[in-house]
């Protein structure tokens, strides 16, 4: 028999995962919003959101093996940097374009994913091969 628990626990594993569907899409959304040149009043908050959560979510990623909360502290903080540390040397190189930004973060926030993707597959291949 299934207790109010084991049912809030189920609810909870099943609403992660389409929290984060829907927080991919809207980032995607506002990526494409951005980079089309749209005039929708959603371009900016959608925008926003790509901008902060595109580096958070690949830095949070890299950050396996410390605890949720100091890992989505410090994946905050580290997006908000990546998006000036972005800004600035765009601006300094006078390369500054909006599709020019958006491109970049998604550069940057794409090669953390595929680093810690690479990682995560060499760890699995260690272990693989110690249990061999």
């Amino acid at each position: 028999m299934q207790t109010l628990s084991d049912r809030e626990r189920s609810v909870r594993e099943t609403a992660r995962p389409l929290l984060a569907g829907a927080a991919a899409g809207v980032a995607g959304l506002g990526a494409a919003l951005a980079l089309t040149g749209s005039e929708s009043p959603l371009r900016a908050p959608f925008t926003l959101f790509f901008l902060l959560a595109a580096p958070a979510a690949a830095i949070a990623a890299v950050l396996t093996g410390t605890d949720p909360l100091s890992r989505w502290v410090i994946a905050v903080s580290g997006a908000i940097a990546v998006d000036v540390l972005v800004a600035q040397g765009m601006l300094a190189l006078r390369l500054w374009t909006v599709r020019g930004g958006i491109t970049v973060i998604a550069g940057v926030s794409a090669a953390l994913l595929l680093y810690a993707a690479l990682r995560r597959h060499r760890e699995h291949a260690a272990a693989r091969s110690r249990i061999l």
